[in-house]
């Protein structure tokens, strides 16, 4: 159940930089993506702190940011436009690689 946890975890880590990349604008601040980044980073860290309870630290910690880097990546693609070039693909697919063995090794 930790790992279900920690995933869901790193889902909410998705939240907070697009909350805060959609809160502040050249128009000013959008409050109710402020709020939304905040719950996000409130829910994230709770359920890292659950999970923390039976995975070591070091990996619960590492596959929460892999998590979220991962699916900040992706979203910055499909959101904002940012470049999908063929080594930043590579290096994100590095984190996941690393994520999986983490999950792995710690069976």
């Amino acid at each position: 159940m930790a790992w279900i946890y920690l995933v869901i975890a790193g889902l909410f880590e998705w939240g907070w930089p697009v909350g805060l990349k959609l809160g502040l604008t050249d128009s000013g601040l959008h409050w109710g993506w402020i709020l939304f980044a905040v719950f996000c980073m409130i829910a994230s860290g709770a359920l890292l702190l659950i999970a923390q309870k039976t995975i070591p630290m070091g990996t619960a910690y590492a596959v929460w940011t892999g998590i979220g880097a991962t699916g900040a990546f992706v979203l910055g693609i499909l959101l904002f436009g940012e470049p999908a070039t063929l080594a930043r693909i590579f290096f994100v697919g590095l984190i996941v690689v690393g994520i999986l063995g983490l999950k792995l090794a710690s069976d």
